[in-house]
Formats: structure tokens, sequence, C-alpha cells
């Protein structure tokens, strides 16, 4: 792409790796060069937070405003009751008005950390799909809305035809789904004169669709721009790990485990990660990134620390750089780990033939409690494979059993691998 944009928001866009695909990039500019735009990206509710996968739309809304437009975080109240059947294998499970609605609280705690909220021209907002979708007539919907949209061109789009030919049929639920996000952005544009829809390059097809219903009912000119999918240098999907989905609220992942996510990013990954997912200057990511040897490991803790502050303040982002090094520096605990009080089911020794008398507590029940595992079968794997320590010693493959007094009174430290840890002890 050799576009040489006018606007600050393009040029960030573009210079920082954001941009994947745009309807009309200088339409688009041009206007952002004009006056104020109004853009929208839209979250369904389906958990009570969002994760890592989401940030890089998070940081791009984050941009719009810091550049001068004024951003809108759209609530899926409407639209999860259907479920996006994108690029999904199988149907989404429905969830009921009652758990759509606390997942849309927990999820608001994150937007407030990236974005101004209120009632100035470049001032965000924050608002629910289900103002305007729950209240539809079916029929006249389906008279004035439904007979804009051609079902061929539906099923030409990939996130439907992914579907079409799998075991797990795309259902007539689903399919409407595009054509609700479509009528999104037409009443997003003419309750709130938004122009520009984002979203991940999944989302194409309904940002197009939107884009070509909102022309011709309201024959305005409005435009769509995509950001890449982002897979890790080693083909992970961003925001997945060993442990599970990297949640942006405190409550569902610990401030120094969200930090250790990043302070583990592959080396090929660390100056393309400072772009997105930071404000430091394009220059300086380039610099971290290109850093060698033993010199990455201080560009990914910048990177950690940059990313922790702004999703969880500096006083967090702190905390967890000194647990890391306390911990991975000087062999200790550290304060910031995460911790866990359980009940666990204890046994008499002479039931599981322990080398001495007491009470003891299953090793694998533990790394699973510590969300250290997935299940009992991937901490069986952990400890067989070595690398499952209590206070820094290897769990006995042949006897996966930890003596309860060690998990009695101060916490004990659960090592998985050299890299994920956490704190444990018996509830009293």
């Amino acid at each position: 792409m050799t576009y040489h944009p006018k606007s600050d928001f393009m040029r960030v866009m573009m210079e920082r790796g954001f941009l994947a695909d745009c309807t009309d990039y200088q339409g688009l500019d041009e206007a952002l060069s004009k006056g104020v735009v109004t853009a929208y990206i839209g979250y369904d509710a389906t958990a009570k937070s969002l994760h890592v996968g989401h940030l890089l739309n998070i940081m791009m809304l984050r941009w719009l405003q810091k550049t001068g437009h004024k951003p809108i975080t759209l609530m899926g109240g409407g639209t999860t009751k259907v479920g996006d059947p994108s690029f999904r294998s199988d149907e989404r499970p429905l969830l009921g008005p009652e758990q759509i609605d606390a997942n849309i609280d927990g999820m608001k705690q994150v937007f407030a950390k990236y974005l101004g909220y209120g009632e100035g021209a470049t001032d965000a907002l924050m608002l629910n799909n289900a103002e305007w979708l729950d209240g539809l007539n079916y029929l006249e919907f389906l008279r004035d809305i439904g007979r804009h949209f051609s079902v061929n061109r539906m099923l030409s789009f990939e996130s439907v035809k992914s579907r079409l030919d799998r075991e797990q049929s795309l259902s007539f639920l689903e399919f409407n789904y595009m054509i609700l996000q479509a009528y999104d952005f037409l009443e997003l544009h003419r309750r709130y004169g938004c122009s520009l829809q984002m979203g991940g390059s999944d989302q194409w097809g309904n940002i197009v669709n939107g884009i070509d219903l909102t022309r011709r009912v309201l024959d305005a000119e409005i435009y769509g721009l995509t950001s890449p999918l982002l897979t890790t240098s080693d083909g992970r999907k961003m925001g997945k790990s060993q442990g599970g989905a990297m949640w942006l609220n405190a409550d569902m992942l610990s401030p120094y485990a969200f930090w250790q996510f990043w302070r583990n990013t592959t080396d090929a990954d660390v100056g393309r990660f400072l772009k997105l997912y930071t404000e430091l200057p394009v220059e300086e990511c380039d610099r971290l990134g290109a850093l060698g040897g033993a010199e990455i490991n201080e560009a990914k803790i910048v990177l950690a620390n940059e990313v922790t502050t702004l999703c969880h303040g500096a006083e967090a982002a702190a905390a967890a750089e000194a647990t890391a090094r306390e911990v991975f520096e000087k062999g200790g605990v550290g304060d910031d780990l995460p911790k866990f009080d359980v009940t666990l089911e204890v046994i008499p020794a002479e039931t599981i033939d322990a080398p001495q008398p007491g009470f003891y507590v299953p090793a694998g029940a533990l790394f699973v409690e510590a969300k250290l595992a997935k299940s009992g079968k991937d901490a069986k794997r952990l400890i067989a494979e070595g690398g499952a320590m209590v206070n820094d010693q290897p769990i006995d493959k042949s006897f996966p059993f930890v003596e309860r007094s060690v998990l009695q009174g101060d916490y004990a430290k659960l090592s998985a691998g050299k890299k994920r840890h956490a704190l444990i002890r018996l509830a009293d």
C-alpha cells in the first residue's frame, strides 16, 4: 500500500500496523482531515470480560480519540441474542437477558481505562444496540430493510461460505446476524452521525453490508476500515495461552499474569507488539524490537510495563515487574503472584502408600485450582514432564501428592515450568 495519508489517524493506523483494508482510503482520509469523524466498533457480550484478542481494536478507538475524533463502543445487547457466525465451526450458545446484561457490566470496566467518555465533541459514547433492535417489528423490518439484501451476495461472503460445507449447518437465526449488524451502522449514522465502522478483518463482509444498506436507505457516504487478525510469530491466535484466554478484567486474570503474558512475548513479535499495544514512538518500538541477545528481555519488560499500565495502572505494572524479578532473578516467592485459597480432598497416608505418615493432597488438583493447568489430564502431563514444582521442588512423578502441612498457614508457591507461578494454600 503506497497511499500517503493526510490525517493523523490514518497515518497512525498505517505506520503502526493497524490497517488491513479500507473501503475508500482517500475518501476516509479526507473526511478525517476536514473535521471530527465518529466511528464505532461493536462488541457482543459473550463473556464477562474482553480479552487480549480485543485489545488491538480498543487501541484503534483510543488512537481515534487521541487524534481528535469521536469513538463509539457499541455493546451488542441485541445482536448477542443471535450470535455472530463469522468463521465459527458451530453455533454460539444462546445467552439469556440477565447473563448478557451481566457480561456488558463486566466489559464496560475495560473501556473506561482506554477512552474518555462524556458529552464533548470527541468524548466517547457507550451505546447498546438493544436500544433499537429489541423493539423491531419483524414484518416492517423485512419490508423496509430485508428487501435491500441479496441472499446470493450474502452466501458469497467467506464468513458464511466457511460454514455451508460443515457438519454444523448455518441456522437461519445466525444468517440474520449480518443484517442486524448492517442495521446497526444505519441506526448509528441516523442517530449519531457515525460515518466509520472498524473491526477485525473477519468482519469485512458485515461492514460492507452496513455501508451498502446505509447508502441505499439514507444515500450517505460512509466508510469501513479493518485491522489484521493477529497471530503470534509461532502461529498461535493472539490472546490465547496455555492457561486459557488472557482476560482484561483484573477479577478474571490477575495483573501479574497479564504482565507475564506480555513478558513472555517471542523475540520476533516484540517490535510489532510495541507498535500495536503501546503508545511509544514508532522509532523507539523499532529500536527495542531490533535488540538481540539478553537485551531483548529488557524490551519485553518495557512492553509488559506499557501494556499493563494502560490496562491496570502504573502501580500494578510496577508490582508485577517487582514480583517477576523476585521470582526469576532471586528465586523468591513475590508478593504479586495470583493467590488461591482452596478446599480440596485430604487423603490419609496409608490409603496411598505414602512414604511418611500424615495427610496428602493430589498435586494435579492443586495445579488445576491455581489455573496453571486446564484439566487433570493437563496437570498429569505437566507432572510427568517434570515441569510441576511446589516451593521450587519438582513433584515426584511416582508419588504426585503434596503433604498437607506444606499448604497450611503460609502460601505455597506452585510453578508450571519456569514462567508460570501462583501461590496456593488450603482454606481454614
